[in-house]
Parts: C-alpha cells; sequence; structure tokens
C-alpha cells in the first residue's frame, strides 16, 4: 500500500515537472489528460479518489482512536506507535496524492485555456490583418475620392465662372435687345409720321395741280 503510494505520488510530481516545462513530453501528457477526461474517464478518476478520501478518513480516525487511548491510558504502546507512524505516513501520502492529483487537474485546465485563447489571438490577430489590408484599401479609396471630389469642385468652379460670363453676356444682349426695340418703336413712330406729312404733301400738291389745270383750261377760253 505505502509502496504503491509512494509511486504514485512520485508519478504525479514526474507529471508536475513536466507540465511546468515546454518539453515534447508536455505535449504527450497533455494529450493524455485530454483523452482521460473523455468517456469513462472522469467515473474512473472521481471514483479513485472517492476511494482515497474514504481510507484517507479512515486513517485519520485510527489516528485519533490511538491518540486518545494513549491519553485513557496515559502508556505508549510500541504496536500502537508502529500503527501510529504507518497511519500518518499512509495520511500523508493519500493527503499528498489528493493534494498533486488536484494541481494536475488544475494545470491541465489552465494549459487548455492558454491553448484555446492562443488559437483565438491568432484567429484574431488574422482577422486584425485582414482589417488592416481593408482599411489601407478603404483609405486608398477614400483618397482616391477625395481627389475626384477636389478635382469635380474645381470643374465646378470654372463652370460657374462660365456660366457667369454667360449670364452677364445674356444680360448686355437682353439691354441691347431692348435699346434696340425701342429705338426700332421710335423708327417706326417717325416713320408714320413722314408717311403722314408725305400724304399731306401729296394731298397739297394734288390741290395745286386741280388749280393749275383749271386756271389753264380758263386762259385756253
Amino acid at each position: 500500500m505505502q509502496q504503491l503510494l509512494f509511486a504514485v505520488v512520485l508519478f504525479e510530481v514526474v507529471m508536475i515537472m513536466a507540465l511546468s516545462f515546454k518539453t515534447p513530453m508536455r505535449k504527450l501528457l497533455i494529450m493524455s489528460l485530454d483523452r482521460s477526461k473523455r468517456g469513462r474517464g472522469p467515473v474512473v478518476i472521481q471514483t479513485v479518489s472517492a476511494t482515497v478520501i474514504v481510507l484517507l478518513v479512515t486513517s485519520v480516525y485510527n489516528m485519533m482512536a490511538i491518540q486518545k487511548r494513549w491519553i485513557e491510558d496515559g502508556v505508549v504502546n510500541p504496536t500502537d506507535e508502529v500503527i501510529m507512524a504507518k497511519h500518518l505516513l499512509e495520511s500523508t501520502l493519500m493527503g499528498g496524492f489528493l493534494f498533486l492529483g488536484l494541481m494536475i487537474d488544475r494545470l491541465h485546465h489552465y494549459m487548455r485555456e492558454l491553448r484555446i485563447r492562443r488559437k483565438n489571438m491568432e484567429v484574431i490577430k488574422k482577422e486584425g490583418a485582414l482589417l488592416e489590408g481593408v482599411k489601407a484599401r478603404g483609405l486608398d479609396e477614400v483618397k482616391n475620392l477625395m481627389e475626384e471630389i477636389t478635382s469635380l469642385r474645381k470643374r465646378q468652379e470654372q463652370l460657374d465662372s462660365e456660366l457667369e460670363a454667360r449670364s452677364k453676356e445674356i444680360r448686355t444682349e437682353k439691354t441691347s435687345a431692348v435699346a434696340l426695340q425701342k429705338q426700332s418703336e421710335g423708327f417706326l413712330i417717325e416713320f408714320n409720321r413722314l408717311l403722314e406729312e408725305n400724304q399731306v404733301l401729296r394731298d397739297q400738291l394734288h390741290a395745286v395741280d386741280s388749280k393749275l389745270s383749271r386756271s389753264s383750261s380758263k386762259k385756253n377760253t
């Protein structure tokens, strides 16, 4: 029993040392522990742990009984001393077995969590690299768009200048057209006046011709 406990405790110490340093053995141990926690492995581990706890409680109880007997009798029996030492050694070994087993379980758990987090970090780094690439392309596109916007703004300013110049020309032409229209209206009025004067002169000339014709006919008679 004691030799078995010594061997198990020593094996657990070796496992803890192997898990504490990065060696090829650690990877094999982690794989073995992963497999031991699948299927019936947890049930077997719990059964062994429960058995060891029962044995530990029994040894402690026996030591308390021997200690009580020593107090009541006031005499130390050599046989009880040997039994006491045996139970004490077994209790220490069983306690060490349980404690080291708990340490191995926690080390395996933390290493698995660390491995998962490292994988997540690698995924995050890859995603970050992709995002950086997308960001760089986006910045280039934004830069190109800004340059295009600047070019369009310059073109718009040029068109606004041309439109203003054309508007000024149109306003000047409208002003000239209004002036020409007024001038043509004045010419039309003057033309109508001249037509009326011409008609009056024709009437007068016709009247004079009529008088001359009458006077000439009277002289001939």
